[in-house]
């Protein structure tokens, strides 16, 4: 039995809490936010194992200029911290090659083949069927261009694997009649998920894990020291000495590496949602509107939508315009909204080729890393646990971890 940190309680550092202590070793997890403290409170709560096309992709020469410049862009770059965004930008751009992309869509895909695989004994032992449902996500285009658009990567998707089926205007409003009709097209995908509550989610496992003996540490781990014998961990508390250390803190992860000395090329792409609440009967499932980069999603609490990509850092400051545009193409989606009530700003990890890290440190291989999982952290959180302990037991991967290599950015 190994003595194991994980930093993080979000969806990656439960599920390796989960994997770990199956395993038998004693866990304890690191989180000033507490459980579902960051980005894993606020997503849009899909479960979206047809998510295997990548931000970096070919399209972004032709369109970048037009999403930033454009009032209805879901997209928005702060000048202010382009200087230190640039090192990435060249990354992200030389990894949006025909080639690469392609390569990233392949080995995304690779893991979202296998995602449901890292959750379905959690599901079960812990009791979280109850925050479940079954039904499947909508994506949708308002117009026959932008679906003819979509087709490249529609086809993509196919040709990996993904199961959907393609609607028409009729069967969008026969599923979900409260819709705008300026919906031309959708596509449902297959097997596709949703939680009633991602936070209630989480903070049930967590407590099922605390009872089974995880220990749970709600403060800032301010420094990792691999040493010969194991990973010390500092805190304004004090220090303690770990066998093995899980770093899953998602946006916040690239410092804890660089005390180790990997150079991982981490930034942020920030996301926000708004909720409207007493509305979640106004649609069944999870319904993404394509080209304004968003979804509504029917929760416990209300309807929240949920998207939007801000290149801006950690900054807490929330961009009011990315608000405004939710909230009006989310009425303009769904015409019976009527006020939101809370806002809300998340720091999704993201690294250039679009794909996690997973892998052990070069400075130590008593210091694992699962994070950068972008926008499907939710959707990959199960099976990067599993990974993890899979890399502390020792045992064989059941696929190729080389493409999440912490060192492919050397």
């Amino acid at each position: 039995m190994a003595k194991v940190a994980v930093l993080g309680a979000g969806f990656v550092g439960l599920s390796a809490a989960y994997w770990l202590m199956r395993d038998g070793h004693q866990v304890t997890i690191y989180d000033p936010a507490g459980v579902a403290g960051g980005a894993s409170y606020g997503n849009a709560g899909t479960f979206a194992n047809y998510a295997c096309i990548p931000v970096n992709n070919p399209s972004v020469f032709r369109d970048l200029p037009r999403f930033m410049l454009s009032p209805d862009s879901p997209f928005r770059l702060r000048w202010r911290y382009l200087p230190h965004l640039a090192p990435w930008l060249v990354r992200f751009l030389q990894s949006s090659t025909e080639r690469r992309y392609v390569a990233s869509a392949g080995a995304l895909s690779v893991l979202l083949s296998r995602a449901h695989d890292g959750y379905r004994e959690m599901i079960e032992h812990a009791d979280l069927e109850r925050f479940i449902r079954r039904s499947e996500c909508l994506y949708l285009y308002s117009g026959a261009a932008a679906f003819r658009a979509s087709e490249p990567t529609l086809s993509l998707r196919r040709s990996l694997g993904v199961a959907f089926s393609i609607v028409g205007r009729e069967q969008v409003q026969q599923m979900e009649p409260q819709l705008s009709p300026l919906f031309d097209r959708g596509v449902l995908f297959s097997g596709s998920w949703f939680l009633s509550d991602p936070e209630a989610f989480l903070k049930t496992l967590a407590a099922w894990l605390m009872r089974a003996g995880l220990g749970m540490e709600n403060r800032a781990v301010n420094n990792i020291k691999p040493q010969s014998d194991g990973v010390l961990l500092e805190t304004a508390a004090g220090s303690a000495t770990h066998d093995y250390v899980a770093v899953c803190a998602g946006a916040h992860s690239g410092g804890f590496a660089r005390q180790c000395g990997d150079r991982i090329p981490l930034d942020t792409e920030r996301g926000y949602h708004i909720t409207y609440p007493g509305s979640s009967n106004l649609i069944s499932r999870p319904v993404g509107w394509a080209e304004r980069g968003f979804y509504m999603t029917p929760m416990e609490h209300g309807i929240r939508v949920a998207g939007t990509v801000e290149l801006a850092g950690l900054n807490p400051s929330k961009h009011q315009g990315l608000l405004e545009l939710l909230q009006f193409s989310s009425k303009r989606a769904l015409p019976a909204l009527t006020t939101p009530t809370e806002s809300w700003l998340g720091f999704r990890p993201s690294l250039p080729d679009g794909l996690p890290v997973m892998g052990r440190s070069r400075a130590s291989a008593r210091v694992i890393y699962a994070f950068g999982h972008q926008h499907i952290g939710l959707t990959l959180g199960g099976l990067s646990g599993a990974v993890v302990a899979d890399l502390v037991a020792g045992r064989s991967s059941p696929f190729n971890l080389a493409p999440y290599a912490p060192d492919r950015f050397n």
